[in-house]
């Protein structure tokens, strides 16, 4: 499930410590403008579990010298292989205006940015002068060991097809349904194993759920799960049989108590498991 940036940052210790507690698989964090540092927040949440998989969807490129952001994840990755997944995106573009920061083409830099993170991340010695990403002779000293697999955070085709090409997975965001996500596989059409994260607004109640999604615009038909565990978990094995690898259970922002939410996704867990 995702720990939603509206929930102060100092609740974040309790949230990650039950979800490890309940043994969810993953806790999912954002990088919204101007909310809370997803590197910073990473660190501490990993450092706080044992077990869970904690994924950063998505760092907004624009923000963060490709150098910089891979010497964060391996050195995340050497602390906690295995346990941290990071994925990149385009960045909201109104908020990469206020900051300074937008591109005149952000798929030029996004593959860009992919390309020379994931080659540091596998020990290579990068030299690269493209329209955004210029390096000189950079390598890591502390490469991972293991090697995180890094995501593409898309939405439309272009996207979608360059995390098929460039990426190790791709995070699809709230809205989809089981038959976008199984367009989106398709037009990814990548070559190898390649994980498709989705993010699912779910909940006890329907409600808060419909009219957020109401407020942004997007249908709510086949695109949440709302009800039982059992009747959660239904739509969660209509995501995973469309080709979901990992489904982020995302509460309404209007209903963020911590303690029903991590029960009702535990229970989820176990119904699906059972």
């Amino acid at each position: 499930m995702v720990f939603r940036p509206q929930l102060a940052p100092e609740r974040l210790r309790t949230f990650v410590t039950l979800a490890d507690e309940v043994g969810l698989d993953d806790v999912w964090l954002w990088e919204d403008c101007f909310l809370e540092g997803g590197m910073t927040a990473s660190t501490a949440a990993l450092a706080w579990t044992g077990s869970v998989r904690l994924g950063l969807g998505l760092m907004p490129v624009p923000f963060r010298n490709p150098a910089l952001a891979a010497m964060e994840i391996a050195t995340l990755a050497r602390l906690f292989p295995g346990r941290f997944v990071p994925a990149a995106g385009h960045g909201v573009l109104e908020w990469m205006d206020q900051v300074g920061a937008r591109a005149a083409s952000p798929m030029t830099l996004l593959r860009e940015w992919v390309t020379a993170v994931r080659a540091l991340l596998a020990g290579e010695t990068v030299t690269t002068s493209g329209s955004y990403v210029r390096l000189s002779d950079v390598a890591l000293d502390w490469p991972p060991e293991v090697m995180p697999p890094l995501l593409v955070g898309a939405r439309g085709p272009r996207t979608i097809a360059l995390a098929g090409e460039c990426a190790d997975g791709m995070v699809l965001d709230a809205g989809n349904t089981p038959d976008t996500v199984r367009s989106a596989v398709a037009q990814a059409a990548a070559p190898g194993p390649h994980e498709v994260v989705a993010y699912l607004p779910a909940g006890a109640s329907a409600a808060p759920i419909e009219a957020e999604q109401a407020a942004l615009g997007r249908p709510s038909e086949n695109a949440i799960a709302a009800g039982s565990p059992a009747e959660v978990a239904a739509v969660v094995r209509r995501f995973a049989d469309a080709g979901a690898t990992t489904v982020v259970l995302q509460p309404a922002a209007s209903d963020l108590s911590i303690e029903p939410f991590l029960s009702l996704a535990a229970e989820v867990r176990s119904a699906l498991r059972g």
